[in-house]
């Protein structure tokens, strides 16, 4: 089970709706007499996984009562008290979030009875679903189950039975998740803001003796709350700890011959190929394992020894990215039930090999950690899931004090693969609505700050798509506008928005074939004005994340190579960097907003946009604003100190952000490119004010190295 934060979307929670039916309605001196639950996962109610116990109250239950929920005193005579029926809802709740109706009262039930007994109850994280409808906009005459239900169209069954009102709350909680995204309340935390800002319904429960409905989002938001990160993990790419170049043998070669290498060499594997070589394309390649090896000698004995390799070896071979970090290898491994994974270059060419053994030292693993998920994700609610695992991840790691620019390159990979999964189950959905297959090899790429591997915890979309052939309009043309609708309405349901500045493929303006592509190119390049380059610029951090990498590259080349050539194109890319407002008052504070910095504004962007106005400039075919900027001094343009004092303002500007982002997304608070000044240490205040005196020499920078 996933580890839950404040950032998990509502329609991906593990959750249980919980109800009891007690002796009374005093909550400090009712009994239970039954528990029913029933779990709630990705947006639907598992009927198939409840739990129903009746429990003896150990006083007489009274008539009135009786009549309501018709628990008699004979029917719990031989049920298990209150210990024991606490033991066992709490394996059955095993740390979900609990849900229900009114589950204050039932709440501080449970709490008295374990009062009684000497023994303290975990905490569980809860949403009430009276408040989340008051939240999504309920205008009722009554605020009861019954009413609540027929508002939704949901039907009650079993009603007063702990089970059936626990399977209602669970049904109504299902009904309201649209209605709360249309509010803008989509996760975890911010339901339990939401839920929190109801102040009059709030002190009804708390005169009524009834606990606390509904969680503090903070309270959970801790380092001990979110566990443990193993910074080993994501530090280290595949490239780093990989074999290379791989073991390759020939198919023709012997399961004899294949025993010989492993045993000679101490590997698990061995990649198989017609000619024996590394370096082809990675469908070029077979695998053999030391399991596959055992399975055939106990299925044909002595007789294996003779096959051929290209007869036992197995196709496909399971892969990753060199460029892939740690972490994803090991998710991976743990999905796919194997041992071993080939390492393909960017290209898709087979460069190394990596196996569990290489990664033995990272199994003890973390108690949140990012894994394949969203490799093996089948829609967008799973590949919501899996993204909100990140602003806990980053929250972790930056406590671990890991570079923020590595930790932004995390959330960068994790960004890529969301949309080339985006991709992968939107071609699906093309072939089974009837639309074919890609008329043509194509591929998708994403800009920006994911494509520079920067990306912070509120990104919204910049993706295109390049295809080999055709012509706007036509035929092929037609196939990638759905495909790339699709990319986008995925992405945003999966928790990363629409681009306001429409930087996506479904737009006509960023897809299109090579050639439409090149003229375009061509075309920004020649115009003079710079309001025709608004959004022009993040095509030059572009990266392929799904199809055929090549025909990206190319365009990537061939951007940079004409862009160098003409001088007033990067000039007018840089104007922007003239015209920057102060992030200072008069005095010398910080220029906030409702005690908030933009980051972006005053810092972020000058120093993105001056690396990449420069390595267009000087043909810098390099992504990330730290090594366009190194490069720059590797070439002996510009001071060394001053853009080593840049470099060291955008990390700082990057940590702080990051830091802000996740604590805002665990508590329920949307993300944004501002921080809370006055929530800064001393020392982060000043280290900022630096930062920011620095990013003010940018323009002269720009001005003094577009011809150095």
């Amino acid at each position: 089970m996933r580890k839950t934060s404040g950032a998990t979307p509502l329609a991906a929670l593990d959750a249980v709706a919980l109800d009891t039916e007690t002796t009374g309605l005093d909550a400090a001196a009712a009994r239970i007499v039954q528990l029913g639950a029933v779990a709630v996962a990705a947006g639907k109610v598992k009927h198939d996984d409840s739990f129903e116990m009746l429990v003896d109250p150990r006083i007489a239950i009274p008539g009135a009562a009786t009549r309501i929920h018709g628990i008699t005193n004979a029917m719990v005579r031989d049920a298990p008290a209150w210990p024991r029926a606490a033991e066992a809802l709490g394996a059955y709740v095993a740390g979900r979030v609990v849900i229900g109706y009114s589950i204050g009262f039932d709440l501080a039930v449970m709490a008295a009875e374990a009062e009684r007994v000497g023994i303290v109850l975990d905490k569980a994280r809860t949403l009430c679903v009276r408040l989340l409808a008051t939240v999504a906009g309920a205008r009722l005459p009554d605020n009861s189950l019954d009413t609540i239900a027929a508002w939704l169209g949901v039907a009650v069954e079993g009603r007063h039975s702990a089970l059936g009102d626990a399977i209602a709350a669970a049904d109504i909680f299902v009904a309201l998740l649209p209605k709360l995204a249309g509010r803008g309340v989509r996760t975890l935390a911010e339901a339990e803001r939401a839920c929190l800002s109801l102040a009059g319904e709030l002190d009804q429960h708390h005169r009524a003796g009834w606990a606390a409905p509904v969680s503090r989002p903070d309270r959970f938001a801790s380092r001990q709350a979110l566990g443990a990160v193993d910074p080993f993990a994501y530090r280290h790419r595949i490239g780093e700890l990989m074999s290379a170049p791989p073991v390759v043998a020939r198919e023709r070669d012997t399961l004899r011959d294949a025993i010989a290498q492993m045993v000679g060499r101490g590997i698990g594997a061995l990649l198989v190929s017609a000619d024996g070589e590394p370096g082809a394309l990675l469908s070029d390649y077979a695998i053999v394992t030391e399991r596959d090896v055992m399975r055939r000698i106990a299925a044909s004995g002595a007789d294996a020894f003779t096959l051929p390799l290209g007869e036992i070896a197995n196709r496909p071979v399971k892969s990753i990215r060199a460029a892939a970090f740690a972490y994803r290898a090991i998710g991976r491994m743990d999905r796919l039930k194997v041992r071993h994974l080939a390492v393909r270059d960017e290209d898709g060419r087979l460069a190394g090999i990596v196996s569990a053994r290489d990664l033995l030292r990272l199994r003890a693993g973390a108690a949140i950690s990012l894994d394949d998920d969203i490799e093996a994700a089948g829609d967008a609610e799973a590949m919501a899931a899996a993204w909100a695992t990140l602003p806990a991840v980053a929250r972790g790691l930056i406590e671990e004090e890991i570079d923020a620019r590595t930790i932004a390159e995390i959330v960068s990979e994790e960004l890529r693969g969301l949309t080339r999964r985006a991709a992968a189950i939107a071609e699906t959905e093309m072939l089974a609505e009837g639309r074919g297959a890609p008329p043509c090899p194509y591929a998708v790429m994403v800009l920006g700050s994911a494509g520079r591997g920067e990306s912070l915890l509120a990104p919204d979309q910049d993706n295109a798509i390049v295809f080999a052939e055709g012509e706007p309009g036509g035929r092929e043309d037609l196939w990638f506008a759905a495909l790339g609708d699709k990319i986008a309405t995925m992405l945003d349901a999966a928790g990363v928005p629409f681009c306001t500045g429409g930087v996506m493929a479904k737009n006509p303006e960023w897809r299109g074939s090579s050639a439409t592509w090149r003229e375009r190119i061509a075309n920004w390049i020649a115009r003079s004005r710079p309001e025709d380059l608004l959004n022009v610029d993040i095509f030059f951090d572009m990266v392929a994340v799904a199809g055929e990498a090549r025909l990206a590259s190319e365009l990537f080349n061939l951007a940079y190579e004409l862009g160098s050539r003409h001088t007033e194109f990067a000039k007018l890319l840089g104007e922007r960097l003239f015209a920057r407002s102060s992030p200072f008052t008069l005095l010398g504070g910080f220029h906030t907003h409702e005690g908030r910095l933009d980051l972006k504004m005053f810092g972020l962007f000058p120093a993105v946009a001056l690396a990449r106005t420069l390595a267009i400039r000087h043909d810098i075919r390099l992504h990330s604003t730290r090594a366009r900027l190194e490069a720059l001094i590797g070439n002996g343009i510009g001071g060394e100190a001053d853009l080593n004092r840049v470099i060291r303002a955008h990390a700082l500007m990057m940590r702080l952000l990051l830091a802000q982002q996740s604590r805002d997304l665990l508590a329920g608070i949307p993300a944004s490119n501002r921080v809370e000044t006055a929530a800064l240490s001393r020392d982060e205040q000043a280290e900022l004010k630096a930062a920011l005196k620095t990013i003010q020499i940018v323009p002269d920078l720009a001005r003094d190295l577009m011809f150095g």
